[in-house]
């Protein structure tokens, strides 16, 4: 699959002449040093976690609505989005409402991972790989997230099945018995703003405009 056919979903959901997130353009070559990963807080129709991993040049994103835990015992639910551009990593903000997932984003984390996924022979297999094949285990070095964690398809698509996933915890010394904090009272890991803040700040800058 070209660049350009891995964010077409991505461009054609929204209207970049009316919404600030990223437009990117063809997918992006892997950069340097250890992939990167973000999590943000989505306020839209309902209020979600984004859980995003950069493989093939672009973000392989999931909804996840409780967000990730730290708790080995909770399995998080998640669902499979679109691939987004990797400078989507730096969004935060209001999107329009009336736009595709309307509604307020911050970062509330971000960092580099290393992949663990590994065939039966031991050798790596690279994570977007894994990821078709419906399972891929990584090690999350983020701001707030340590260790491992690993995302498993529980339900496929055949006959039009929506996939479902689960994120879960590994219960490896970065363990806690700390869930996921509350989104609302979330703040964001770049500049220390949470949700309410952010779209405060949107509605005085378009008041001044």
């Amino acid at each position: 699959m070209t660049g350009a056919e891995k964010l077409a979903k991505y461009h054609r959901r929204r209207d970049f002449a009316k919404t600030a997130e990223p437009q990117g353009g063809a997918a992006g070559g892997t950069a340097a040093g250890a992939p990167a990963y973000v999590v943000q807080i989505h306020d839209a129709r309902s209020m979600h976690f984004d859980f995003r991993l950069e493989a093939d040049g672009v973000l392989k994103s999931f909804a996840v609505p409780k967000g990730p835990s730290r708790d080995p015992h909770d399995k998080r639910f998640a669902t499979p989005t679109e691939d987004h551009p990797l400078e989507y990593r730096d969004f935060e903000g209001v999107i329009p409402q009336g736009e595709y997932g309307g509604g307020t984003v911050i970062v509330w984390d971000e960092g580099t991972y290393r992949n663990l996924t590994s065939d039966r022979d031991g050798n790596e297999v690279p994570l977007a790989e894994a990821l078709d094949r419906g399972h891929a285990s990584f090690l999350l070095e983020g701001r707030k997230l340590h260790g491992g964690y690993a995302l498993t398809r529980i339900r496929g698509t055949g006959d039009g099945e929506r996939e479902a996933w689960l994120l879960v915890k590994e219960a490896d010394a970065r363990a806690a018995s700390a869930g996921t904090p509350d989104p609302r009272r979330a703040r964001s890991a770049r500049t220390g703003r949470t949700l309410g803040q952010v779209a405060a700040a949107a509605r005085s800058a378009g008041d001044r405009e």
